[in-house]
Parts: C-alpha cells; sequence; structure tokens
C-alpha cells in the first residue's frame, strides 16, 4: 500500500487533478483524467511503432526498395502523373500542410524496403500488423475503464440511495494538513451534497409529475431532438460539399484557400454545433447527468458523421468511389492526380489534426481570455449578463474525443501521427486547466463521475470503430501506390501475409492457419463462444440476484434494530416510573405488541415506524 501511494504520487498530474476535483466537482475532474489517460495511450501506440518499424528499419537500411510495377499513365490530354497539389515555397505553410515532412519517416511514403526473403525481419509484415496491433490494445484499454466506470447503479438499482449521514460523519480526512488542503477538501465535500441533493430533488419532480406533464415533456424531448438531427444532417451536407469542391478545383490561384477549405468547414461545424445543441437542450431543463450525456450523444453523432464524410469525400476523389477515371480503371485508384495517395490521406489528416489544436489556442487566447478581462473591466447588464464562458464538458470531451480519432485513422497513412497528438494533449491540458481556473466558471449543474467517464470511453470507443472500418477495407481490398511506399509491388498490402506465410513457414504451420481461417475452425469457434457468453450472462444475473437478496438481508438487519430500539424505549419507562421488578400485569402484556424475535432475518417481525422529524439529516 506504501508503495502504490508513492507510486500515486510521482503520477501525471495527480496534483492538478486532486485540485480540479475538489474546486470543480468530480465530473469536470473526469474530463481531465480521460486527458491523462488518452496521453499514455498514444504513447503506447508511439512505443510499439517505434520498437517495431523504425528502430528496425534505420537499423537493417534496406539498399534497395525492389524494382516497382511497370505503370504506363493513360492520362487525358497527355497529363503527366501529380502529385494532387501545387508547390509552395512558404516553410512555415509547408510545416502546416506537411509538405515540409513528405521525405520523412512522419508519412506512408518514406518508408521502403527491400525484396521479402532479403532479411529475417519482416518491415513490410511489422508496418501492417503494428497499427492493427495498437488498435486491438486501445479497444482492450477502452473497454476496461468502460467496465470500470460503470455506475454504481447498474448494479444495485434506480432506486437505491446512499445514506447521507454516511456522507455527513464519514467524509472530513482527518489526515488533512494545510489550508490550501483543507479548503480544496471542503469544495469537494460540498460538490459532493450539490449532486447528491439536485439528484433527489429531481427523483421527487419525476415522481410527481402527472400523465399530461410526462406527455408534454416527451413531445418536447422529441421536438429538441429532431430539430437537432435537421442541424447535424445540413452539418454533414456542407462538409461534404467542401471537401468535394476542394479536391476537384486545384488552380494555383485558389488553392491556398481551398487547401484548408474542408478542415476550416469540420472547425466551423464543430464548434458552432455543440453550442447549439447546448442551448436548445439547456432549454428544456433535464436533469444534469442526461443533460451531459444528451448533449454528447448529439456532439458525437456530429462529430463523427463529419469524419465519417470527410473520408468517404477523400475516397471519392482519390480512390474514385462512385466515379469512372481511366486511372481508376486500371490501377485502382486517381493515379493521374495523385502519384502516392497514402501521402495525400496522410497530408489531410495532418492538416485535420493541427487545425484542431490551433482553434483550440485560438479560441482559448483570443476568445476566452479577452472576455474575462471585458467582464473583470466594465460593469453593466450587459457584462453581468455575458458573464465568463461555461466549461463545458461535453464539447471538450468532443475535440479530444475528435483528435484521437483523426490519430487512429492516420496509423497507416502517418505513422508518427501518435508522437504530433500526444504533444497536443499534452499543451492541451495545460491550457484547458488555465481557461478553466481563470478564465471560466464552473456550471452550477453538477454531475457525477462515474457515468460520465462510462459514456467518455463509450465515445471513444465509437472513434475506434470508424477509424477500424475504413482502415480494414484499405488495408485488405485497395491497391497501394504503384511509386512510394513498402507495399508498391502489391495489388494490397494485406498480399504480404499470404507471401510471407508460403515463404516462411513450413508445411504444417501453413496447414493449420489455413484450418484456422476456414470454416470448419470457425463454427466450431463461434459455438464455443456462444457457450462462453452464456456462461457470463447466467453469471451476471446469478450475481444481480445475490445484490438483490444482500439488499434484504440489509432492510431486515436494520428491521431489527428499529424492534431493538422499540423494546428499550419501552422497558425503560416501565422500571424507571412503577419502581418495581416484579413480573407485568396480563392488561400491560396484552397492550404490547409481540416481542422481537431472535434471529436473523425476522420476516414476520413488524416494520419500523416512521422518525420523528427533527434536525437530522435523516
Amino acid at each position: 500500500e506504501a508503495a502504490q501511494r508513492l507510486a500515486r504520487g510521482f503520477g501525471l498530474w495527480e496534483g492538478a487533478l486532486y485540485e480540479i476535483g475538489g474546486l470543480f466537482g468530480t465530473g469536470i475532474q473526469s474530463y481531465f483524467t480521460f486527458l491523462r489517460f488518452l496521453l499514455l495511450l498514444n504513447l503506447l501506440i508511439l512505443l510499439l511503432t517505434a520498437s517495431f518499424v523504425l528502430l528496425p528499419l534505420v537499423w537493417l537500411r534496406p539498399p534497395d526498395a525492389g524494382p516497382s510495377l511497370n505503370f504506363t499513365l493513360a492520362c487525358p490530354g497527355g497529363l503527366q502523373p501529380q502529385t494532387g497539389v501545387p508547390r509552395f515555397h512558404n516553410r512555415l505553410w509547408n510545416v502546416l500542410t506537411g509538405r515540409a515532412f513528405a521525405d520523412s519517416y512522419l508519412f506512408y511514403g518514406a518508408y521502403r524496403a527491400g525484396p521479402e526473403g532479403s532479411s529475417a525481419y519482416s518491415i513490410r509484415l511489422a508496418y501492417l500488423l503494428s497499427p492493427l496491433a495498437c488498435l486491438l490494445l486501445c479497444f482492450c484499454g477502452i473497454l476496461q475503464r468502460m467496465v470500470k466506470g460503470l455506475p454504481q447503479r447498474l448494479f444495485l438499482g434506480q432506486d437505491y440511495k446512499s445514506p447521507v449521514s454516511v456522507k455527513v460523519f464519514s467524509s472530513w480526512d482527518f489526515c488533512t494538513r494545510g489550508q490550501e488542503a483543507a479548503t480544496i477538501k471542503k469544495h469537494e465535500i460540498s460538490n459532493e451534497f450539490k449532486v447528491e441533493l439536485e439528484e433527489r430533488r429531481r427523483f421527487l419532480l419525476v415522481q410527481q409529475e402527472t400523465r399530461a406533464q410526462k406527455a408534454c415533456h416527451l413531445l418536447t424531448h422529441l421536438r429538441v431532438n429532431v430539430l437537432i438531427g435537421l442541424l447535424v444532417v445540413g452539418a454533414i451536407s456542407a462538409i461534404f460539399w467542401a471537401t468535394k469542391y476542394s479536391q476537384d478545383n486545384k488552380e494555383e490561384s485558389l488553392f491556398v484557400v481551398l487547401q484548408y477549405l474542408p478542415p476550416g468547414v469540420i472547425a466551423l461545424v464543430n464548434f458552432l454545433g455543440p453550442l447549439l445543441f447546448v442551448s436548445l437542450i439547456q432549454l428544456e431543463n433535464y436533469p444534469p447527468n442526461t443533460e451531459v450525456n444528451l448533449t454528447l450523444v448529439w456532439c458525437v453523432v456530429l462529430k463523427l458523421a463529419s469524419l465519417g464524410m470527410f473520408s468517404f469525400s477523400l475516397g471519392q476523389t482519390v480512390l474514385c468511389f462512385g466515379r469512372n477515371k481511366t486511372s481508376c480503371a486500371s490501377y485502382g485508384y486517381n493515379a493521374c492526380d495523385y502519384q502516392c495517395w497514402e501521402n495525400a490521406v496522410g497530408e489531410e489528416l495532418y492538416k485535420l489534426s493541427i487545425f484542431n489544436f490551433l482553434l483550440m489556442v485560438a479560441f482559448a487566447f483570443f476568445v476566452s481570455l479577452p472576455r474575462r478581462l471585458l467582464v473583470e473591466r466594465f460593469s453593466g447588464r450587459f457584462w453581468t449578463w455575458l458573464d465568463r464562458e461555461e466549461f463545458l464538458v461535453p464539447k471538450n470531451v468532443l475535440d479530444i474525443v475528435a483528435g484521437q480519432t483523426i490519430t487512429w485513422m492516420g496509423l497507416f497513412y502517418c505513422p508518427l501521427l501518435p508522437l504530433l497528438n500526444s504533444v497536443f494533449i499534452f499543451l492541451t491540458f495545460y491550457i484547458k486547466k488555465y481557461t478553466l481556473m481563470r478564465n471560466s466558471r464552473a456550471s452550477p449543474r453538477r454531475f457525477r463521475a462515474s457515468s460520465s467517464t462510462f459514456f467518455f470511453q463509450l465515445v471513444l470507443l465509437l472513434g475506434l470503430l470508424l477509424a477500424v472500418v475504413p482502415l480494414g477495407y484499405v488495408v485488405s481490398s485497395i491497391r497501394s501506390s504503384w511509386d512510394c511506399g513498402l507495399f508498391a509491388n502489391y495489388s494490397a498490402p494485406w498480399q504480404v501475409v499470404p507471401q510471407l506465410v508460403a515463404l516462411r513457414l513450413p508445411p504444417p504451420a501453413q496447414r493449420a492457419l489455413h484450418y484456422l481461417g476456414s470454416h470448419a475452425f470457425s463454427f466450431p469457434c463461434l459455438i464455443l463462444l456462444s457457450l462462453v457468453l452464456t456462461v457470463c450472462v447466467s453469471q451476471s444475473q446469478a450475481n444481480a440476484r445475490a445484490i438483490q437478496g444482500l439488499r434484504k438481508q440489509l432492510v431486515w438487519q436494520v428491521q431489527e434494530k428499529w424492534h431493538l430500539v422499540e423494546d428499550l424505549s419501552r422497558l425503560l419507562p416501565e422500571t424507571g416510573s412503577g419502581g418495581s421488578v416484579g413480573p407485568e400485569s396480563p392488561p400491560s402484556r396484552a397492550s404490547r405488541p409481540r416481542s422481537f424475535c431472535p434471529g436473523f432475518p425476522c420476516p414476520g417481525s413488524p416494520g419500523p415506524k416512521a422518525p420523528r422529524p427533527g434536525p437530522c439529516l435523516e
């Protein structure tokens, strides 16, 4: 235990997280804890990529990439293959667009390797399997945190209420030393009471609603969600047409503006969308947890749909989805406009990541900070109404999940994007902490960290699935660029796997792998998984029944204590008033209720009387 406490003391941002949780509640603290989890996740991805791809590639130094495919491009008008975008000589602009790192290990095109069999270590296989292994590890980590962060009420029931007396008499930590630590602890206890009392007030209001009021609320909720859904559809359409227009118009005079048109439209949509969603949802006076979760749901739908539409529009332009071009029919992608289409996709994702971070920095120092200074400097009705901005947890979670989803989508095209995202998350923590402490005001609607933490991980899992689907399709079905990268001589990157199996493994191992991929193995495996799932569901139901039994035993135990108190309260006045120690008279014995029955449980005992109203909390 001492070692664990020492390790927590040296943990990343432990002091800052304790301060934020004490001053602003565990709901806002959960966002900063989420940032730390994503930072560690990106560092793990970077460690795996560096260990299995970068270091072996630098150590082996393949002398020749091997002969490339003999392609003769038949482009309309005799056009030569272009990189898809003109070159600019502004260094800052090249850094922002990724052009400055086009020949570095940041992008796919710089990775080269000799023919398979020339080395004992396959760089191609490591480059292909590393992103898949990283995504699998992220999936396991997210699931583990989801299970750990499940709200307790899922197990205890919706009607379970933790006793306030426990928090009143046992919340203070007597090991607290120092005025600052004591102040933070007082704020933490105060926030817990606010959350508890707000939830109980909401529960009483819901219980007192009539059917007409419930029907009115249902219609209002339906109206709000339909309106938000229409806004999401309009935003997705704007992103689709902006991406298509920027890719179809590559004139030199307009390219400087058009190159950042899709990221700009996406950033604008994801900046204005959450603000509109929060305003509409707050008008309906939802409970705090419901408000946060509902806002987060629509923000996630908007952000993930934006990224999905952006990916689809890129696929239309680069991979010719739904188009009939000569180069697409011959080579599987738009080879006339994109000589290395993996680099082009990687640069688009790189620009999205850069633009999201720059927009966050600009909003923190050019909007939030001047707003706080003006509110503090001037007085009046307008400035009182304006006030400092409210720290919106759903919007901030949306931004960081979007950045992480972009990083996962770019693992194949931009392998070092996790390094860039790690730097961004590290800086984001301190920028958001400064914004929260100095420029923002905490929301008056408190919410618990348990439900928000579970929902954050669920949102992150949706982003992971959005990144896995296009990556799996590209790896298994799309022809690689014929003039760059590790898979120039392959019709699809996954083709290297059967080739290495045929070259490196003996015949018995090959037959075993073929059996693992056949229907003869998949059907028994599916049956086994079904049995395991049935056992898990049965165990979960048994645990739920055990929890209900334990709750009933607790109720019976409390009833027994009430009977003991009642018996003691009757005995004390009788011995004090009469003064005799003889046996009771029959009328007095008959007037008393049935005596306390020994044993546990006591199902025949009467229920406890309601306690007298007094100054107690319960």
